[in-house]
């Protein structure tokens, strides 16, 4: 079983996609070095499961003895789930409000981070019991709306999702995001294309302590 309080005090899901197997342990072990301890495979959901399956059963073979949690996104179904849960993998990720992905993944003690938009899909996803609910694209919905959402719903814990960078992570998360998932601007495939694997642990590292920065501002 997940431990939930773990993933919400680490804050930021590195979402490692597209890459080949060997590119992914490598940057898994480099933003591991930064301070990362979330990661998401997501699903391509024009290639074999396997795919997703092999590399998050590697990153735990490699990397979970201590403190790194691994899991799959863009999960779509219950079956995907499952898979996830016999390559090791303990997080769910989804992008929508699927209600038989949140309940397999549940009945396996897995955290969940399901996605909704509207203040109704919202309410329903975490009524549903996911732990915590994916705002995306948040980039393009802005702070503004978090700041709305958390009006009606200030006890469900929420993610921005898409857009998220440097510049703007501490707008969101002053604006009451809980946790991020942080794709291309954190796992940088030109850094990795160039085998700057130091500079991707220096990105990382950036990341983690502009967050950690934030909350101790907020304490």
């Amino acid at each position: 079983m997940t431990n939930g309080l773990q993933v919400f005090k680490e804050k930021i899901i590195a979402i490692i996609r597209g890459l080949e197997l060997d590119d992914t342990l490598r940057a898994v072990e480099a933003l591991r070095a930064g301070g990362i301890r979330l990661v998401e495979v997501p699903f391509d959901q024009m290639r074999d499961p396997k795919d997703t399956a092999v590399k998050v059963e590697e990153i735990r073979r490699n990397f979970g003895g201590g403190d790194l949690i691994c899991g799959s996104g863009t999960v779509l179904t219950a079956e995907q789930v499952r898979i996830t849960y016999e390559a090791g993998g303990s997080l769910i990720v989804t992008p929508t409000a699927g209600k038989e992905v949140i309940e397999e993944a549940k009945r396996l003690g897995m955290f969940v981070m399901a996605g909704a938009m509207s203040p109704t899909e919202t309410a329903d996803v975490y009524g549903q019991g996911a732990d915590v609910v994916k705002v995306f694209p948040a980039g393009v919905l802005g702070t503004g709306y978090i700041k709305a959402l958390r009006g009606p719903f200030p006890y469900i814990p929420l993610a921005a999702v898409g857009g998220i960078d440097l510049d703007n992570i501490q707008d969101f998360q002053d604006a009451g995001v809980s946790m991020f998932g942080i794709g291309e601007s954190l796992v940088n495939r030109e850094l990795i294309r160039q085998n700057r694997y130091d500079m991707l642990t220096k990105l990382a590292r950036a990341y983690v302590e502009k967050v950690n920065d934030c909350q101790e501002c907020a304490e």
